[in-house]
């Protein structure tokens, strides 16, 4: 009967009639170790069981090829074989409607996530220090290849704005493991390896060779196949899985985790299309450089930011900071807001008073610039990119901001608002109640006591609201940062 095949870095495929069967290759990449018998057997049967979980109708069993003499000479995992043209990548590459597929695909991950033991031995592998440690291993093994599969610069970048990110997370991470979202689950899901049947999908080829690589963060796993479809050019089909699986999962997840996790799994097919490279394939080096690229836009736009908008009274501010929040899915925080919560006032209660008396006067704006910006750090270090809306008209409050910032490592945008004193005055007066108090005379002299701000970038108000905003989303984002989808939820102080 005649066979086809199919070959990986670690594995060849024979595809003879109504079954497939894959053999291991005898190689030791340092990340695995195929190179005996035995272990070759051992990992067949634990990739037979792993991988009922998601088919227990596909993988059939393990299979044993003798020799001449009887001896058994190596070991097979017996498969049915699945229909080509149902396989999810050829689905996608021929533009056909994957929707409700990708709809039981979520389902079914978040069912295996949800059926995931727990315990040290899985959490410790979500840890700050265990992501770190993945994610070093990997740029030394790149970097141990012979040549620059991969542009050393961007390599760099690469490494630079993951570690960036690692290192302001830790909250993040850590609260991760203590709400249980460690699992045992998949690894490796790929749309080449998923079939999508008329009762449901396959999800084949779990990763088994080292169970800590299967040991990780629910939505890590999840970002694989994300990552997998935006590569294949089908980024809407991508973000619905995404919208699904924490449908499903109920997992409220930061935009900006989402993002390195896309990025991670671009650099670990990177690296694999590096060691196809090396073993010498020749496409795979086009292929390593372009995941690097689509690994680096994710981590580039899933920076978490500390956005400063600022202006006095009248100048748009608000209602940028407002637009800015909702069109990103950032958190907002005001000081309009913070001020009367810490005064016992109801928000929209007014409070009028001249400029610096009331609950306006130096003690009570300096608590509370320290709460807005304990309740900024808070939300940084668990990946939230924060919008913040005051007058920054004092340097000393820029300066605690910048300070946390750092401590986050975050990126500060700091946006001034500007607009003629005449167009300032005007909206005072056409106002309504509001959170602010201010007026006028409040106005003026704030404009005249402001402090000098020369690094923030300046955003002119006084056009319509679209044209400011896109100023405004231009610093934050520039256009050559964007990727195809960037999964955003609004995030936005209630009023």
């Amino acid at each position: 009967m005649f066979a086809t095949t199919k070959e990986t870095h670690t594995a060849v495929v024979f595809l003879v009639g109504e079954h497939a069967y894959k053999v291991k290759k005898p190689v030791n990449l340092g990340f695995l170790d195929f190179s005996t018998l035995r272990a070759r057997e051992a990992a067949c049967r634990r990739e037979v069981e792993l991988n009922r979980r998601l088919a227990p109708d596909v993988y059939e069993g393990v299979a044993h090829v003798t020799g001449p003499d009887g001896e058994v000479c190596e070991h097979l995992v017996v498969m049915r074989r699945m229909p080509r043209e149902r396989r999810l990548a050829t689905m996608v590459s021929e533009g056909r409607s994957v929707d409700e597929h990708m709809r039981a695909i979520a389902r079914q991950i978040a069912g295996l996530h949800a059926r995931s033991p727990h315990g040290p031995r899985i959490d410790q592998e979500g840890a700050p220090q265990a992501l770190r440690a993945r994610w070093t291993a990997g740029f030394e093994q790149v970097r141990a290849l012979p040549g620059h599969t991969i542009e050393p610069g961007v390599l760099d970048e690469i490494e630079r704005l993951t570690l960036r990110f690692l290192d302001g997370r830790e909250p993040l991470l850590e609260s991760r493991v203590a709400e249980g979202r460690i699992v045992d689950g998949h690894g490796d899901l790929l749309a080449e390896d998923i079939f999508c049947l008329d009762d449901g999908p396959r999800i084949l080829d779990c990763l088994e060779f080292d169970e800590r690589l299967r040991f990780l963060d629910g939505l890590d796993d999840a970002a694989f196949l994300a990552m997998d479809l935006e590569r294949l050019g089908a980024p809407r089909p991508a973000e619905l899985f995404l919208h699904r699986y924490v449908e499903f999962s109920g997992d409220p997840a930061p935009t900006a985790l989402w993002h390195h996790y896309v990025a991670y799994r671009a650099f670990v097919r990177a690296k694999v299309a590096c060691l196809r490279r090396w073993q010498g394939d020749v496409d795979a080096g086009w292929e390593a450089r372009r995941l690097a690229e689509l690994a680096l836009r994710h981590l580039r736009v899933g920076a978490v930011v500390l956005v400063l908008v600022g202006g006095p009274p009248g100048s748009g501010k608000t209602t940028l900071g407002g637009a800015l929040a909702d069109r990103l899915g950032y958190t907002l925080l005001r000081t309009d807001r913070i001020r009367k919560e810490l005064a016992g006032l109801d928000p929209l209660q007014a409070a009028s008073a001249p400029y610096q008396q009331g609950i306006y006067d130096p003690e009570h704006t300096a608590d509370t610039y320290a709460e807005l910006l304990s309740r900024a750090e808070r939300l940084l270090g668990q990946g939230e990119p924060v919008v913040l809306d005051a007058s920054w008209g004092d340097e000393r409050y820029r300066a605690m901001a910048a300070d946390v910032a750092g401590r986050t490592s975050s990126s500060l945008i700091p946006l001034r608002c500007t607009v003629m004193p005449q167009i300032a005055a005007a909206r005072l007066t056409a106002r309504g109640h509001e959170l602010s108090d201010a007026d006028e005379a409040v106005r003026s002299a704030m404009a005249a006591a402001v402090a000098p701000w020369p690094d923030a970038i300046e955003i002119d108000t006084g056009t319509a609201l679209e044209q400011t905003l896109a100023r405004a989303l231009d610093a934050v984002h520039p256009p050559e940062l964007n990727v195809s989808w960037r999964f955003q939820r609004p995030r936005i102080e209630p009023d």
